[in-house]
């Protein structure tokens, strides 16, 4: 059995409202937007375990608390079998050499004031690695070797503004392997890229994952970039993961009535494959996390939605190994 490199278990994260002026003279009880909302799965090692869905959905609050950029409301997070909520300061100094993070933005991630060694010399100075200037010197010129910005000398002293958007998010992702990780967040990490280069990007992380034994959680609303680039996929609506499975599986034989539309509206560039899935109406707006609807959280946009579907939430079921759904036309089987 696969060793399990990131678990997370019964994990929430809850972000408190203000209360009007008038809901407070009325006694309303406060509110929270309930961005990540108990949700549990693993990534083991050497895998790429994507998180998928629309914007809003809590894939990204769920990247950076595992990572610790976000405290959780409750639930657990176990890193290599350790429980990494509850780190002291000095434990989760250490825990960030082992799990880092990718950002979206390259251009909003990097500071525009650095030039490129500065970027890339700012996380080795806070880790204490590297006793003189020139052992970390060498250090950068390797990792931006690896994410092959050769000869590396040449943008050394470049600042972001003067590099392309392509090579803005490989100093992003060479910040990331600089001191040398297990496991990487990967946040959209070709989302703000033009299309010619994301799959140069993308083939190069599955390099540098190959020859540094790296783990990834990739967050994206990509599907066909997920599938291509992922083995399992976990499909997120509203804090809640609705949909497992391993990305081919997931793809050619979805169940939840989200996926299916998430996988409808992926353009498809074979014109005889157009009719393969049907497009699945979907009513409606995504409602807000703050006012989550009862029951299933999907059922107000599901064209299958019945009696218990209003009332109750589903629960996650494995209907075949390794798929599991939460949706109610699944669980009175």
């Amino acid at each position: 059995m696969a060793e399990v490199v990131v678990k997370v278990e019964n994990l929430k994260k809850y972000f408190p409202l203000r209360r009007s002026v008038v809901e407070f003279l009325r006694g309303s009880p406060p509110r929270s937007v309930k961005a990540v909302d108990d949700i549990s799965f693993e990534i083991h090692r050497g895998e790429v375990f994507a998180l998928a869905g629309e914007s809003g959905c809590g894939k990204t609050t769920t990247g950076r608390l595992i990572v610790k950029l976000l405290e959780p409301t409750s639930g657990k997070i176990y890193f290599n079998g350790t429980d990494v909520t509850t780190l002291s300061r000095e434990e989760e100094k250490e825990y960030r050499k082992k799990a880092q993070i990718i950002f979206q933005d390259p251009y909003g991630s990097l500071n525009p004031r650095f030039r490129v060694y500065n970027v890339l010399e700012e996380p080795l100075i806070l880790q204490g690695i590297g006793e003189t200037k020139s052992e970390r010197e060498e250090l950068i010129i390797r990792a931006l070797e690896s994410v092959r910005m050769v000869p590396p000398e040449e943008f050394l002293g470049r600042f972001p503004h003067q590099l392309s958007g392509g090579q803005r998010q490989r100093v992003a992702i060479a910040r990331a392997l600089i001191l040398n990780p297990e496991f990487i967040v990967a946040d959209e990490p070709v989302s703000m890229l033009d299309l010619s280069i994301r799959a140069e990007i993308l083939n190069l992380m599955e390099d540098v994952k190959k020859r540094f034994g790296l783990t990834y959680l990739y967050i994206t609303h990509d599907l066909s970039t997920a599938r291509y680039f992922s083995d399992r996929i976990a499909i997120m609506y509203l804090g809640k993961i609705v949909e497992l499975a391993d990305s081919d599986t997931l793809v050619e034989n979805p169940l939840h009535p989200y996926t299916k539309a998430l996988i409808a509206a992926v353009p498809e560039p074979e014109p005889s494959m157009k009719d393969v899935i049907k497009e699945i109406p979907i009513k409606g707006e995504v409602p807000s996390a703050a006012n989550v609807p009862p029951g299933c959280r999907f059922h107000p946009r599901c064209p299958y939605r019945f009696e218990p579907c209003d009332k109750e939430e589903p629960p996650f079921i494995e209907v075949e190994p390794g798929h599991w759904v939460a949706c109610h036309l699944y669980s009175k089987r």
